[in-house]
């Protein structure tokens, strides 16, 4: 059973409908399809993460990385020919790959960098000011001093 009806949750909020379709296709992905390149995703800060994509045998002309719409795209296309060389054994995989990622609101890429095989690609969360949280000063009076808004004439 891999169908799950959310509608009544989403009754009583707003705006969650990203998470309605991150679910469904969640829940549509095909499991041989994510073996390929296998990839860690670590957090490396309080704020910041890493996602490490093993790609043996691409160089960084042949990996592209976008964002667009809070999706980070990774995809790679080995541009070198297969010739006519026989294998014995072929255990590294040079197979073209993408792989998307849904990335949090507030997550920026900070960059990319491929060092002996692997691919990092370095993000941090960066909250506006504006939504942070912050602390408002409660101020007292005294009781026989009340504050007056406005002053008529008698």
């Amino acid at each position: 059973m891999r169908d799950f009806d959310l509608s009544p949750l989403f009754r009583y909020s707003v705006g969650f409908d990203r998470m309605s379709r991150l679910l469904d296709t969640a829940s549509r992905m095909d499991e041989s399809a994510t073996a390929y390149p296998p990839y860690n995703i670590e957090k490396t800060g309080e704020d910041a993460y890493r996602i490490t994509m093993a790609v043996a045998g691409f160089g960084e002309n042949d990996i592209n990385v976008t964002v667009q719409d809070n999706a980070l795209t990774i995809s790679g296309k080995n541009g070198k020919p297969e010739d006519e060389r026989r294998f014995v054994h072929r255990g590294i995989a040079g197979r073209s790959f993408e792989r998307r990622f849904e990335l949090a609101e507030h997550i920026r890429v900070v960059g990319a960098s491929l060092v002996n095989g692997l691919l990092h690609v370095d993000l941090a969360r960066e909250v506006p000011e504006t939504l942070k949280p912050r602390s408002i000063k409660i101020e007292t009076r005294s009781a026989g001093n009340p504050a007056i808004e406005g002053k008529i004439a008698a």
